[in-house]
């Protein structure tokens, strides 16, 4: 059998570093990416450095799919939902542009950059693969029966629309790609650490069991030309 080659982008976050660890347990090549160098070290894992800017991720993707043209999974862990500055908006009069253009960013244009990039070798390869980006159930417009929380629900809900878009012209140009949105549900890391006072011990996962769904998921999705918008069990989330 083949070794895997995976692809993890934002890998030194929380669900990004477990699934290097994941990808790694089950012995697949992985070629992390992140800001800044991870301290895990592996024979089987390869370490590229990107600062984020569309400029940065063409030249990364490019040098990768050089090395590496047989690759079967890219997942983008990156995302922000606070900053220094801004915490998820309650009322109209805490909306701020500067929180929300962050947040557009780091959730919807860095993920879709990255699909961009990796256009070239999408449309080329032999090997079926999955593309993977992390959304939320709160990017839902249809399950969005609370409110608040405005810049989060539109830069999810935004890129659920670049992808669902998306996946209609990879059918059309006949990419061997699958498209897929996670929800990993309330995990334990620094995205959530503010609100996970309210959240019951039972729904706050650790990154290494959202890192091992998501595995799960990637192997066994369905080329089928659509895109799957599917939470931590498996279940397909509304738009």
């Amino acid at each position: 059998m083949n070794q895997e080659t995976a692809v993890v982008i934002g890998a030194s976050g929380a669900i990004g570093k477990a699934l290097v660890n994941e990808k790694l347990k089950h012995r697949a090549h992985v070629i992390a990416v992140s800001r800044s160098p991870i301290s895990i070290k592996h024979p089987y894992m390869t370490m590229y450095e990107t600062d984020y800017s569309q400029k940065s991720i063409l030249s990364v993707a490019d040098k990768i799919t050089r090395v590496n043209p047989k690759i079967q999974s890219i997942t983008v862990c990156n995302g922000a939902l606070h900053t220094q500055d801004n915490m998820p908006e309650k009322r109209i009069e805490s909306f701020d542009s500067d929180y929300f253009n962050t947040l557009l960013h780091v959730n919807t244009a860095v993920p879709f950059n990255w699909l961009q990039a990796f256009m070239p070798h999408l449309l080329s390869t032999e090997l079926p693969c999955v593309f993977t980006a992390l959304s939320a159930r709160i990017g839902s417009i249809n399950d969005n029966r609370l409110g608040g929380w405005y810049s989060y629900r539109a830069s999810k809900a935004a890129l659920n629309m670049l992808f669902k878009t998306a996946a209609i012209e990879l059918k059309r140009r006949k990419c061997n790609a699958k498209l897929m949105l996670f929800h990993p549900g309330t995990t334990d890391s620094e995205l959530s650490k503010p609100f996970q006072n309210n959240v019951p011990p039972d729904k706050l996962f650790s990154p290494a069991f959202v890192a091992e769904l998501l595995n799960k998921f990637e192997h066994s999705r369905e080329f089928d030309g659509e895109v799957d918008f599917i939470d931590w069990q498996g279940e397909t989330i509304n738009w």
